[in-house]
């Protein structure tokens, strides 16, 4: 095992194991991945593996370009979309994509998640948009490289770091950060906003997004270069 990734294989197979501990994913759904962007190296988890035989020594390492590079296990099939994130917005360093309850519920009904409270702005600036599902074209091309370039059109006028996740359209959730392990948290995130927006529109199919102005004053006091949430 090559040392100089041992930390990067520790770290993204704790965040997988995360995922697992916290419900958001069953069987063998789901997978996160980090990178070393000094040498252009992925580590992912392997398709197929049942998380209780997860090890770091099991991860697959590949390159930007989806070529094996170290391992014996065939990677992720969601391979080409962590990479085409990782590609399309260099101040990543981890994805996650799950299959949780409440976040896929949103993506098969083909709906953007609207900010309903400052929960949510706490965590994503606006609204969690909803990439399309891909075209028949698309999908008998390369589903994968295509599934992340929908991905990042989805995102052509916003800033990925403000929000840091995605539901695809017809598929299932995506999340991001600075590491596998908050790629990880954005997804937990992510599915108790899904669960709470249900909630609320059970209370009130016609409720409306949080004003504006307070959603930005929440993101801002936690994310914000003046934040003044949390410890310094």
């Amino acid at each position: 095992m090559d040392p100089a990734l041992k930390n990067l294989r520790e770290s993204v197979c704790e965040a997988n194991l995360d995922l697992n501990r916290r419900g958001l994913v069953l069987y063998t759904f789901g997978n996160a991945s980090g990178i070393d962007r000094e040498r252009g190296l992925v580590v992912i988890k392997p398709s197929g593996v049942p998380y209780e035989r997860l090890t770091p020594a099991n991860l697959v390492v590949t390159d930007l370009q989806n070529r094996v590079v170290e391992g014996d296990l065939r990677p992720s099939s969601d391979l080409k979309t962590h990479t085409a994130l990782y590609r399309a917005w260099p101040t990543i360093g981890g994805v996650v994509h799950t299959h949780s309850t409440h976040a896929t519920a949103w993506c098969q009904a083909r709906r953007d998640l609207p900010c309903f409270g400052t929960t949510h702005a706490d965590y994503a600036r606006g609204t969690v948009p909803c990439a399309p599902p891909l075209a028949a074209h698309e999908v008998a091309g390369d589903y994968e490289e295509a599934t992340g370039a929908q991905i990042v059109r989805a995102f052509a006028d916003r800033d990925p770091s403000q929000t840091p996740m995605v539901l695809v359209g017809g598929h299932a959730p995506f999340t991001w950060g600075k590491d596998a392990a908050q790629a990880a948290y954005h997804a937990v995130i992510l599915e108790e906003l899904c669960r709470m927006a249900l909630l609320t529109l059970q209370i009130d199919p016609a409720a409306k997004p949080l004003p504006p102005a307070i959603g930005a004053y929440h993101w801002e006091r936690k994310h914000g270069v003046s934040a003044t949430y949390g410890q310094k």
